[in-house]
């Protein structure tokens, strides 16, 4: 059967993703996925050297996505639906261009773990994040900052005369080019997933990737690669190497067995051909393999634990299933970067099927019988040398433009293209991607000069190239202008350079808010509390004079009001705290966010009863942090009682204390 390619409309249970944050985001990613220091001895040589390159200093030019609650209401999704008769496909081009759905249609099978709703949650680096399906993580340690973004799509011709579909986007945070190509070719149970990451700089860049697939976790599932050993990580942030499968006495590639989350980073061989499978009880499941260029493999599990059916549920809702994740990846763990020289790429072949083996090879106790098995079977299935010539075939056709658009993504890479000049062919970002977001920035390329706003309104998002912060250094010096070079130079890691430019852009600035607040970050960082927490307090009176109302400024008197708060209770300047509170929206003070920080100020004024009525009367906090542990230590401060199930968001075993 031909395959054909349609436009669709998924109708599912969806939480709005609200307004961006508009603040700068100025910290570090949290240590969640940080490895301690003490770990890293005795590492092998590469894994100790891509651990330590380039990490990320900032999340700048991006964007926190905070602005997400947990309302869920029936939406429509744009969704392009792939299907040949064997295999039906359904992509989310707006959400990441993620695989909401893999089904094998000869046997009904979803191959996936298919999340029943959309909900947005705090896992991206840059915040909102949803569960299920395969993603493409491009740009650092962590899920993409493009998790919940729109990414460009088009139909192009695929190696085998029919058609396929091309994602492209360019990711900001390593100021890179990528593409995505999904190929069905007619008669075949295997998708092909081309990728192709391009370094259009003259400069060195760190590249990350990892392709994360959601497997149900159903009970007697197991997940099997061609490894011997793995790195386990987990929420401790120690990186040791275990035998596979017993560890601590119990067989880890069931899932099931493990009672926190944790991953499993398996050592797989470069003899041997890269391919990871989950397979239920009766041999079943889903395999994933590529070409050698991406060669780590991982195992994520949730745990059995309390804190990991949790989150399971806090993903989707009660009564669904859990799933685990397998995942592949450019380096044998996701704590690393590789390096892809100036005017050269990266680029490989996935492909993702059903595989069924002997489950009683592939179940018994026999690991090398057991993955033996699930090799066999992927060999007669999908022989390696089929798709290293799928690989030749595809790469015939990367260059190829792009037919009828299918979705457009955002116009930054437009705007790099036209500044730096690049021939990116197979990708084209064209000029009438170009938005209202970008429209300052063409100004400041074209004439020299960053405009003002015709009106009164949060700064714009910034942009923080080395290309880009020349043209801010050379530009009329006027507040705003000075706000955003400071922004590129606090980025560049030029911190008394930074606070030099807000501080020249304070004394002139009809809006000092926003600069008021970035000097506060900067004194915070420096070790300065007690005035971060000042010029927090001043710059929050500042906005809340200033605001117009609408989406844009609450979102930024959501933003800082948090962070004057936190910044005010943490030196125990309690009446200042009390005092942002009271200038609180009261549609702002039901957030989940602010129901936390009013129960520690109340617990921090000595009404411990309270601050324990706040939790008995319930809230959730739509953005909690992955390892954030701030409920279970609040509530721990307040009583002696067991945490209650709804606030057990904890993912480390009993006894690692502080804060990951």
């Amino acid at each position: 059967m031909a395959t054909t390619v349609r436009r669709a409309r998924l109708s599912l249970p969806a939480a709005p993703l609200g307004p961006e944050n508009p603040l700068p985001a100025l910290r570090a990613p949290d240590g969640v996925h940080t490895l301690d220091e003490r770990s890293r001895h005795g590492l092998p040589r590469d894994m100790a050297r891509q651990i330590g390159y380039e990490p990320l200093r900032s999340l700048l030019p991006v964007r926190i996505r905070d602005g997400y609650g947990r309302e869920r209401t029936e939406e429509e999704l744009e969704a392009v639906i792939i299907e040949n008769g064997l295999l039906r496909v359904t992509v989310l081009p707006g959400l990441g261009g993620r695989i909401h759905s893999l089904v094998h249609l000869p046997s009904g099978r979803e191959l996936l773990y298919r999340n029943p709703v959309f909900q947005p949650a705090n896992f991206a680096l840059n915040g909102a994040w949803f569960s299920g399906g395969i993603e493409w993580n491009i740009g650092a340690t962590g899920h993409t900052a493009l998790s919940c973004a729109p990414l460009h799509a088009a139909l192009v011709p695929a190696p085998d005369g029919g058609v396929m579909v091309r994602l492209w986007e360019w990711e900001r945070l390593r100021d890179l080019p990528f593409q995505v190509d999904l190929w069905l070719p007619a008669d075949s149970e295997f998708l092909y997933v081309g990728v192709r990451v391009r370094n259009p700089h003259e400069r060195p860049a760190p590249v990350y990737w990892w392709s994360n697939i959601a497997v149900p976790e159903d009970p007697g599932t197991r997940v099997l690669a061609p490894a011997d050993e793995a790195w386990h990580f987990g929420y401790e942030r120690s990186l040791r190497r275990i035998p596979v499968p017993d560890w601590q006495d119990a067989d880890r590639t069931y899932p099931s067995n493990s009672t926190y989350p944790a991953d499993f980073f398996y050592e797989v061989q470069d003899t041997v051909r890269p391919w990871i499978t989950s397979l239920d009880a009766e041999g079943h499941g889903l395999v994933q393999a590529s070409t050698g260029r991406l060669r780590g493999r991982k195992l994520f599990v949730w745990g059995a634990g309390e804190g990991g059916r949790r989150w399971q549920e806090w993903l989707t809702e009660p009564g669904t299933g859990g799933y685990a994740e397998i995942q592949a990846g450019l380096a044998r763990t996701q704590l690393e970067h590789v390096r892809l020289e100036g005017g050269t790429e990266f680029s490989w072949l996935e492909a993702y099927g059903p595989l069924s083996a002997d489950p009683a090879a592939v179940h018994g106790a026999d690991w090398a019988r057991a993955r033996g098995a699930a090799a066999e079977a992927l060999d007669g299935a999908l022989p390696a040398a089929a798709l290293e010539a799928a690989h030749k075939a595809w790469r015939g056709v990367v260059d190829t433009e792009p037919g009828e658009r299918l979705a457009r993504g955002s116009g930054w890479g437009a705007l790099e293209v036209l500044r730096g000049g690049f021939e990116l062919p197979g990708t084209p970002f064209e000029e009438a991607d170009l938005g209202e977001e970008q429209a300052p920035w063409l100004e400041l390329w074209r004439t020299g000069v960053f405009p003002t706003p015709r009106k009164v309104v949060p700064p714009g998002p910034p942009l923080v190239t080395a290309h880009w912060r020349d043209m801010l250094e050379t530009a009329p010096a006027d507040p705003l202008t000075e706000y955003h070079l400071g922004v590129a130079q606090w980025h560049a890691g030029d911190v008394a350079q930074a606070v030099r430019s807000w501080e020249r852009g304070l004394s002139l600035a009809p809006s000092r808010w926003p600069l008021l607040r970035c000097l506060a970050e900067a004194d915070a960082q420096a070790g300065d509390p007690e005035r971060a927490a000042d010029r927090y307090a001043e710059a929050f009176a500042d906005l809340i004079e200033e605001s117009r109302g609408g989406e844009a400024w609450t979102a930024a008197e959501s933003a800082l009001a948090r962070e004057a708060m936190t910044a005010q209770l943490a030196v125990g300047r309690l009446p200042q705290a009390r005092a942002v509170w009271d200038r609180l929206r009261p549609a702002l003070r039901e957030n989940g966010r602010f129901r936390l920080l009013a129960a520690r100020l109340l617990a921090a004024e000595g009404h411990v009863s309270t601050a324990l009525h706040v939790f008995e009367e319930g809230f959730e906090i739509p953005d909690l942090r992955e390892g954030e542990e701030t409920l279970s230590d609040l509530w721990s401060a307040l009583t002696t009682r067991p945490l209650p199930a709804a606030y057990d968001f904890r993912m480390r075993p009993p006894g690692i204390t502080g804060q990951p």
